[in-house]
């Protein structure tokens, strides 16, 4: 697979410069290490804080990149750029399209800035992300920002050596391609982050909010030993109150879903079997620790019916 894709890249790019949108994680990362095999100094990676990562995501991304990738690198910060394109969207396809976009621009920018006005952009695109956003006969479940979030006149040649792949052929890869576990087996994170884990508009309150929660629930599962055993495990603010009681007074406060699965390729999971101690430290110290959060569920839909994210 790694020598048939840098023989493919290098014939499709020949000597042009390129872009890669890195995101941090696996799909991106062994992406940007493909195409840096085939092109080498070619290559500049666009890592966009889009203001909807998980705390501390930012700085882990430039730190472990920076450490396994000779591939130039450039930070661009964009958050007030992408909350303000949010503002008042509640659709999730219009939210996963708007996030798309806002990508395109913004390494279109960072690419006639650092990158010799390059016209290439790499993405992480893996074989489920193109189903799942209609590819040929099948239906379109949600649009992938990276595949049906994309604008039409962007600028950009796409190269997506991952296209064909599911995520455990992606591993195999980056294992090949020497990357660490830390990079090869971090849980799948989507493009547009937090926003597809908010019901409802994005506001920086609520992206707040779910951060802190979400920080929360991935330290409980940490501790308890889980984190490679679960696919994927996150916390999702819906666009309902709930009413609580919390030192003999009443709240109105907001409710979390914790959401946690098992699965192999991302096509199909279960919900993961937590034991019931972790489940209780998660809701205590949710409740306890976030100022606005009065009760915390645990989802138990399978996929199918329910897609992994609640966006």
């Amino acid at each position: 697979v790694i020598e048939a894709s840098v023989d493919a890249i290098r014939a499709q790019v020949g000597d042009a410069k390129v872009v890669c949108g890195l995101s941090g994680g696996v799909d991106s990362a062994v992406a940007a290490a493909l195409v840096h095999e085939a092109i080498g100094e070619q290559l500049t990676c666009v890592f966009v804080d889009h203001g909807l990562l998980r705390a501390g995501e930012a700085e882990q991304v430039e730190e472990t990149f920076g450490a396994h990738s000779k591939a130039k690198l450039v930070t661009v910060k964009a958050a007030d750029r992408f909350v303000e394109k949010l503002s008042g969207v509640t659709d999730p396809e219009a939210k996963r399209k708007a996030i798309g976009g806002e990508f395109i621009r913004t390494f279109e920018d960072a690419a006639a800035e650092h990158a010799g006005d390059a016209k290439f952009l790499v993405q992480g695109t893996l074989y489920p992300d193109v189903i799942e956003s209609g590819h040929g006969t099948a239906a379109t479940i949600k649009s992938h920002h990276n595949v049906g979030g994309l604008p039409e006149d962007m600028q950009f040649e796409l190269v997506e050596p991952l296209r064909w792949l599911f995520k455990d052929e992606v591993r195999r890869v980056g294992e090949e391609l020497g990357l660490p576990e830390e990079i090869v087996h971090r849980q799948p994170f989507p493009g547009p982050g937090l926003a597809v884990r908010i019901i409802g508009e994005v506001t920086q309150e609520r992206l707040d909010l779910l951060r802190a929660a979400d920080t929360i629930v991935l330290d409980e599962l940490r501790r308890a030993g889980l984190e490679r055993q679960i696919w994927q495990s996150f916390a999702v603010l819906p666009a309902i109150r709930s009413v609580g009681v919390q030192g003999d007074e009443r709240t109105y406060g907001h409710p979390i879903i914790v959401r946690a699965v098992t699965s192999e390729d991302a096509m199909t999971a279960d919900f993961a079997r937590i034991d019931w101690d972790v489940l209780e430290r998660i809701a205590v110290r949710v409740i306890n620790e976030v100022p606005g959060i009065n009760r915390v569920a645990y989802d138990v839909t399978s996929k199918p019916p329910g897609t992994i994210e609640w966006e």
